[in-house]
């Protein structure tokens, strides 16, 4: 015998083997999947979980096996790995019999969406509409996607696309009514949410859409009751909460106020959110309003510690830090009505030395009508009055502001007037009263004014 051909033999056998193997590996690997299946389907995930990443180790490449290793991770409510054994299947690409491709992309869009990855979860539903162009929820979910990312007209196009699939579709009705009314196309919005709630009454979008458009209306009695209705539903239940608490602000019911934004802030999770960071941001209006001004910055310092630069909390705790490092400043800013008249009256006399003829609170602090004590020796000089204003509301004063003022001092025949403010002046606003006989008194002149005559003895 050969050598050649016992070369040849021993390479012809070898391949036979490999052959063998490999149909043997291709009949008992759709097993083994089978298996991990059933299972999953049996409840037994932690054996299915040790199965699939046995097959994982010896292929790291088998992308079947990465699926029904996220699938089984589902099952055992563990989100996060699943999501991460999906991604691979994403990355290769290969959908099969055992991995079809609607259903695998429907799960991980919710999976994107479940721990905030919008944009990721957007490009799923764009590529569920390609493979059924025909599917109103695909339209609807990539609406709702655009929305959030303040794309009104793909949002609209979207929710358009949706009713013209499925003209029962309530929820696109009732967002494609909310949508109209920001564009101010009223009567257009008014119909959609009609027809929404026409279509699905218990529909709790509808009524939460529905309320927002009473509130920026003004009829906070309809939108609380709107907005109580749209509460029934989970997922808006905090919104709905902020938005009622909202409502109960814009008509002074305070504490009503107060206690919607607390039961939001005790419900909502994570603390990080934006519904959270929203309770909070409100809850500490109400408590400024009240003058707990204690409260109100130790839920700005809350809002601050979870995301920096929301809304205007930094300009807030800047405006307080007075507060907090002097004892008169925190006096002025949180006294009650009464006491606050009398500290200004103190300002008044002690530090301008005027006589306060007449005082009266306002929203933003108070104003004091008075005049020169020296013009009381003069029996034939007629007393001049001045205008005294008391500011401590947290905004800096405009230009606007002044305006107003000074148009009230010539309805009254008043020549001059000083304004003293806790928070500060606008650059347009200290460019007005200049050459006008208004002087203007900012939180740092005013805070050494409170030391020096110490109104506080006076109360």
């Amino acid at each position: 015998m050969s050598v050649v051909f016992i070369i040849c033999t021993a390479v012809l056998a070898a391949g036979v083997v490999s052959l063998l193997v490999f149909l043997l590996r291709s009949l008992i690997a759709p097993q083994k999947l089978e298996t991990i299946e059933k299972l999953i389907r049996n409840g037994k995930r932690q054996q299915a979980i040790k199965m699939a990443k046995s097959i994982i180790s010896k292929n790291p490449r088998d992308t079947e096996a990465h699926y029904i290793l996220g699938k089984a991770y589902l099952a055992d409510n563990k989100p996060e790995l699943a999501l991460m054994e999906f991604k691979t299947v994403n990355s290769a690409a290969f959908f099969s019999k055992r991995i079809p491709e609607p259903e695998f992309r429907r799960t991980v869009a919710k999976l994107y969406l479940r721990f905030n990855q919008q944009e990721e979860a957007l490009k799923e539903y764009l590529l569920l509409i390609k493979l059924d162009p025909f599917k109103a929820d695909y339209y609807f979910m990539a609406g709702e996607l655009f929305e959030q990312r303040d794309n009104s007209d793909q949002a609209m196009a979207y929710y358009r696309k949706t009713v013209e699939i499925d003209p029962h579709h309530a929820a696109a009705h009732a967002a494609l009514g909310y949508l109209l009314y920001r564009a101010k196309q009223n009567v257009a919005a008014e119909e959609e949410i009609a027809t929404a709630l026409k279509l699905d009454p218990q529909n709790a979008k509808a009524h939460f859409y529905q309320g927002r458009i009473f509130m920026s209306n003004h009829n906070y009695a309809k939108a609380i009751s709107s907005f109580e209705k749209a509460m029934r539903n989970p997922e808006l239940k905090i919104k709905a909460l902020i938005e009622r608490g909202r409502c109960y602000l814009s008509t002074n019911n305070d504490e009503r106020a107060i206690a919607e934004f607390t039961t939001a802030v005790k419900n909502s999770q994570p603390p990080g959110s934006n519904d959270t960071l929203y309770a909070r941001y409100f809850l500490a209006a109400c408590l400024e309003k009240k003058r707990d001004i204690e409260g109100a910055v130790t839920q700005w310092e809350e809002i601050q510690r979870q995301k920096k630069n929301f809304l205007d909390v930094n300009e807030k705790l800047n405006l307080y830090q007075h507060a907090a490092t002097n004892d008169n400043m925190k006096e002025y800013l949180t006294a009650g009505k009464e006491d606050f008249l009398t500290i200004c009256r103190a300002v008044v006399t002690d530090f301008m030395d005027l006589s306060p003829r007449d005082a009266k609170d306002t929203k933003y602090g108070c104003v004091i009508v008075a005049t020169e004590n020296d013009a009381e020796k003069w029996r034939n000089v007629r007393k001049m009055p001045k205008f005294i204003v008391f500011y401590r509301d947290p905004n800096l004063i405009e230009d606007s502001f002044l305006r107003n003022l000074q148009e009230v001092m010539k309805k009254q025949s008043i020549i001059r007037a000083t304004v003293f403010t806790s928070s500060g002046f606008t650059h347009s606003a200290m460019k007005f009263s200049e050459n006008r006989p208004i002087d203007l008194v900012g939180p740092d002149k005013l805070e050494s004014i409170l030391a020096e005559v110490n109104p506080f003895s006076k109360k």
